[in-house]
């Protein structure tokens, strides 16, 4: 049986959670001072964090294995796979998904959970 290492860990839930070299990140938005922002820039703070915590966890983009993405609405998806498609390295993009959803907090746009391979 593997170890499991959890990472940041309150109450409620882990940022990052390890286990059989592979690493599963808590859900992602945009930082407090992005919230009221647009899509480009919500997106664009929600990935920021992403490739944070990646590092803090020893791992990055590169070795990304899925992501699901929550929209509060579909007309932002082109958008939103404009800077998808510019922050995924080339050929190392994960199984991914991207759904409409209803966000915790009124102003959120976007979110994301991401699964990531050990380094």
């Amino acid at each position: 049986m593997s170890d499991i290492q959890r990472h940041d860990t309150k109450a409620r839930m882990s940022r990052a959670v390890i286990h059989n070299n592979t690493i599963y990140l808590c859900g992602q938005v945009a930082g407090p001072e992005q919230r009221f922002s647009d899509i480009t820039d919500q997106a664009n703070s929600m990935l920021a964090r992403v490739d944070a915590l990646l590092e803090e966890v020893g791992t990055d983009r590169e070795h990304l294995l899925s992501a699901t993405v929550y929209l509060k609405t579909m007309d932002d998806f082109k958008t939103f796979n404009d800077i998808w498609d510019t922050w995924v390295p080339e050929g190392h993009a994960p199984a991914r998904a991207c759904v409409q959803a209803a966000m915790a907090s009124p102003e959120l746009l976007c979110e994301i959970t991401v699964v990531a391979a050990v380094k």
